[in-house]
C-alpha cells in the first residue's frame, strides 16, 4: 500500500544503487573467503544467519541495546494519538510504539517493512518537546517507515557486520591459536583475510553514510510537507542537537552504534572531523531544506501555526 508521504525518486535510485553496490561488494567478499579459507560451507552459512537475524531481529536488538519497550495506549494515551493521527493522515499501517527510558532526546524506526515496524521514542524527548514538535519528529520516523529506507539500512549494515566479525575472528585465532605452529603461508593467509575484510569494512560503511545522509534529509522533507510544519520540526531540531551535545560523551557511547537510525546522531558537542563521516547531514543543512519548504509552504504567513 502506498502511503500519503510525499515519494522522492532519488532516495529510490540511491536506495537501488546503493544495494546494487553492496551486492556487488559481498559477492566477491564471500568468493575471496571462499577462495582464501577453502570452506565455502562456512562463509555461507555464517554470512547467510547473521543477515537472517538482522533482517527479521533488527528491531528487537535496537530495542533491546536502548532500553526500550513496548507501551500500549493506556500507558502513553497522547503519544499513540499523535502516532494514530499521523499514520492516518499518511494512510499507513500503525508500527508498534516503544519508548526508552533513556535521558538522551532521540527517537528511531527500525523494522522490516511497514506492517512490522517499530517507532521508539526516549523519555528525553518526551520531556523536551512541545506537542507540534514531537509531532514532527514521529513524522520524519514514519517516513523513514514508508520509504522502506529503514529496511535498506538494516541489510546495507549487514556487509559491515559479517566484515567485522571477520576481522575480529581472525584476530583472535592469530592471537591465541598457537604462533609457534603458524607458517609462512599461514600467516600470508591470514594477512590477505584481514585485508580482505578492513577493505569491504571501508567501502560499506562510506556506503552507507553517505545513503543515510541523503535519507534523513528526505525524511525531514516528507514529514514538514506532510504535517504542514516546517518550523516545528526545525524547532525540534535545533532543541534536540542542542541538548544532545549537552550530555557527557561516556553517556552516548552505547547510542552512537545506532546513529544510522536515529533522529539527529548521538555525537555529542563537538563533532569535529567525523562530520565527515556522519550518519546525519549537518544541522545547518537541514535547517536550510527546512526553511525553504517553509517558504514555499507560506508558513510564515500564519502566525502561530507552528505552536
Amino acid at each position: 500500500m502506498q502511503s500519503r508521504f510525499r515519494s522522492d525518486r532519488r532516495l529510490t535510485m540511491r536506495m537501488g544503487v546503493t544495494l546494487f553496490l553492496l551486492g556487488l561488494l559481498y559477492v566477491a567478499f564471500v568468493a575471496v573467503l571462499i577462495v582464501l579459507l577453502k570452506s565455502w560451507v562456512l562463509v555461507v552459512v555464517i554470512a547467510a544467519c547473521v543477515l537472517g537475524a538482522q533482517y527479521w531481529f533488527s528491531d528487537r536488538i535496537a530495542l533491546f541495546a536502548m532500553h526500550g519497550q513496548v507501551v500500549e495506549r493506556e500507558e502513553y494515551p497522547q503519544l499513540h494519538a499523535v502516532v494514530d493521527r499521523l499514520c492516518a493522515m499518511a494512510d499507513m499501517p500503525k508500527p508498534t510504539v516503544a519508548v526508552s527510558s533513556m535521558d538522551m532526546p532521540n527517537a528511531f524506526a527500525t523494522g522490516r517493512n511497514p506492517d512490522n515496524a517499530v517507532v521508539c521514542v526516549t523519555t528525553g524527548l518526551l520531556r523536551r518537546l512541545e506537542p507540534a514538535e514531537l509531532e514532527g519528529v514521529l513524522a520524519h520516523e514514519l517516513s523513514h517507515v514508508a520509504h522502506k529506507d529503514v529496511a535498506v539500512i538494516t541489510v546495507a549494515s549487514f556487509l559491515g557486520v559479517v566484515a567485522g566479525l571477520v576481522v575480529r575472528f581472525a584476530f583472535y585465532s592469530e592471537l591465541f591459536g598457537g604462533r609457534g605452529r603458524k607458517d609462512q603461508n599461514t600467516l600470508a593467509l591470514f594477512a590477505m583475510v584481514m585485508g580482505v575484510s578492513a577493505a569491504v569494512y571501508a567501502i560499506s560503511f562510506l556506503l552507507i553514510r553517505a545513503l543515510s545522509r541523503y535519507r534523513e534529509l528526505a525524511a525531514d522533507r516528507a514529514a514538514a510537507l506532510l504535517t504542514g510544519r516546517p518550523s516545528a520540526l526545525a524547532s525540534a531540531l535545533t532543541k534536540v542537537t542542542g541538548d544532545i551535545g549537552r550530555i557527557p560523551s561516556e553517556d552516548l557511547r552505547t547510542a552512537q552504534a545506532f546513529n544510522a537510525f536515529y533522529f539527529t546522531p548521538a555525537l555529542g558537542a563537538e563533532p569535529g572531523i567525523s562530520r565527515l563521516f556522519s550518519t546525519h547531514p549537518t544541522l545547518e543543512r537541514r535547517l536550510e531544506e527546512l526553511a525553504r519548504i517553509s517558504a514555499e509552504l507560506g508558513e510564515a504567513a500564519t502566525p502561530g501555526k507552528a505552536g
